[in-house]
C-alpha cells in the first residue's frame, strides 16, 4: 500500500454503527473498500457504499497479497473494539509499518467490562484465551485477584469455571458479560456451581478469586508441584539458576536437556512475553513437561523432541540458553555457544566429575562466572534432626 494512502483501521463494538464516533463513521462512508470479519461487516448499514471484503482463512498468509490487490483504493479495515488490543491493528502495523495505518479505536471489551463492574483496570489481570489454552489462567489465579478473560467462544465460561474448581478456587465468583456495548446480558455465579448453558460467543469472563491455594510468582517453586521421574533441577538450585539466567521480557530460552521442564516453565512464568523451548530426548518426559507447563500456567511452552545437538537444528535463535543435560555430549556446548545471539547468555549446570571437566575447560577458554552450591536439608535422625546434603552443583554462566 502506498504510504500516501494509509489504511484506516476502525474499531467497532457490538452496538454497531450508532456507537461509532463521527470520525469513524466518516472514514467508513468515504472508503472504497472495507475489509473485516463477517460479523463486523454485517454491522455496517446498507448505505455505506464501499465494497465489502471478508477476511480469508487463514488470514495472515493472505494478508499482504490482499492489501496489495487494493493498492490505490481508499481502504478501511473493521476491527472488533480496540484494534490495538489483541486486534488486527497490531498485525497491520507489523506487516505495513506504523506509518501506513491510521487507527480510530473503539473501547475494548475489557474496558467496557471494567466499566460495568466498577473494577480498576490498572490492577486487573487480563488474559486472552482467543488463541490460548484455558490453562494459561493458572499463571494468574491467586486469592483476592481480579481477572478479565477474553473468551474464545460460548464454551469458554464453563471451561474457566471448571479450571477454577480444579485449582481449589471453586468459591471464585464468575461473571459472564455478553454482547458488551450491544444487547448486553450478564450471568454470575460461583465457579464450583456453574450450571449455565453455553450462551453468546461474544463474551468476556470476569473472575473474582476468593480463598484458595496461592501460586507464588517467584522462581524456585516447591519440587512437589512438579510431576517428575527424578530428573528435576531442585528448588534451591533452580532459584539460583534462574537468577543466573536473568529472564527479561520478550526473550527466548532454550532449555537443553529439559528433564521435567522446570527451568523453562519458571522462565516463562517470569513475564507473560517470555518464551521457551524445552529440548528433551525422552518421550515420557516430553509428556511430563507438557503436563507441568499446563498446571503452572504456561501451556504455550514449546517442546522439541530430540537429542542435542541435532535437535537444535532449525530452532529460532535464542537470547539465553540453559544446559541442564547432555553437557558431555560432543558438540552440545559448542553448538549452543554458536547459536546464541550476540550479547546472549548461557548457563550450564554440572553435577558429575565429567560435566565439571567440560565446564572447567569452557571457563578457561571463554571466561564467565563459576559458582558452586551445595544444599543441605534438615531431616529426622532418630528422635532428632540432622542435615542431609544433596549433590553439589557447579554453575557456569557466560555472556557471548
Amino acid at each position: 500500500m502506498s504510504s500516501a494512502q494509509p489504511v484506516t483501521v476502525v474499531g467497532i463494538g457490538a452496538g454497531g454503527w450508532p456507537g461509532l464516533s463521527a470520525t469513524a463513521q466518516g472514514a467508513l462512508a468515504a472508503a472504497e473498500v472495507v475489509l473485516g470479519g463477517s460479523r463486523q461487516l454485517a454491522l455496517l448499514p446498507a448505505d455505506v457504499p464501499a465494497r465489502r471484503v471478508p477476511w480469508p482463512s487463514p488470514l495472515l498468509p493472505a494478508l499482504p497479497g490482499l492489501l496489495e490487490a487494493e493498492r490505490g483504493h481508499r481502504v478501511c479495515v473493521l476491527a472488533s473494539g480496540d484494534p490495538m488490543f489483541h486486534g488486527i491493528g497490531t498485525t497491520l502495523a507489523r506487516v505495513l509499518g506504523p506509518s501506513a495505518i491510521t487507527v480510530i479505536p473503539h473501547p475494548s471489551s475489557v474496558s467496557l467490562a471494567a466499566a460495568r463492574l466498577g473494577w480498576d483496570l490498572a490492577t486487573t489481570d487480563v488474559v486472552s484465551l482467543v488463541t490460548a489454552e484455558v490453562e494459561t489462567l493458572n499463571r494468574v489465579i491467586n486469592p483476592g485477584r481480579r481477572i478479565l478473560v477474553l473468551s474464545a467462544g460460548a464454551h469458554t465460561p464453563a471451561g474457566v469455571a471448571a479450571l477454577l474448581t480444579a485449582r481449589g478456587h471453586g468459591s471464585a465468583t464468575v461473571t459472564v458479560l455478553e454482547q458488551l456495548g450491544g444487547d448486553e446480558r450478564v450471568l454470575a455465579g460461583a465457579a464450583d456451581s456453574w450450571a449455565f448453558p453455553a450462551g453468546d460467543p461474544l463474551n468476556v469472563v470476569a473472575i473474582e478469586c476468593g480463598d484458595g491455594p496461592t501460586l507464588p510468582v517467584t522462581s524456585g517453586l516447591p519440587d512437589s508441584w512438579y510431576e517428575t521421574d527424578g530428573q528435576l533441577t531442585k528448588r534451591e538450585v533452580r532459584a539460583v539458576t534462574l537468577a543466573a539466567l536473568a529472564p527479561a521480557p520478550g526473550e527466548l530460552l532454550w532449555d537443553v536437556g529439559a528433564g521435567s521442564g522446570s527451568i523453562g516453565i519458571e522462565w516463562m512464568r517470569g513475564h507473560p512475553s517470555c518464551r521457551a523451548i524445552a529440548i528433551e530426548s525422552s518421550a515420557e518426559r516430553i509428556a511430563t513437561i507438557t503436563a507441568n507447563a499446563a498446571a503452572l500456567g504456561v501451556p504455550a511452552l514449546r517442546v522439541a523432541h530430540g537429542r542435542a545437538p541435532e535437535a537444535l537444528d532449525g530452532l529460532p535463535q535464542p537470547d539465553t540458553i540453559f544446559i541442564g543435560g547432555g553437557l558431555t555430549r560432543d558438540g552440545v556446548l559448542d553448538r549452543c555457544l554458536t547459536a546464541l545471539r550476540p550479547g546472549g547468555r548461557l548457563v550450564a549446570n554440572a553435577v558429575t566429575v565429567e560435566s565439571e571437566a567440560v565446564v572447567a575447560a569452557a571457563y578457561a577458554k571463554h571466561g564467565g562466572e563459576l559458582t558452586r552450591i551445595s544444599v543441605q536439608r534438615g531431616s529426622p535422625v532418630g528422635g532428632f534432626t540432622g542435615w542431609r546434603s544433596s549433590m553439589p552443583v557447579t554453575i557456569w554462566a557466560v555472556t557471548r
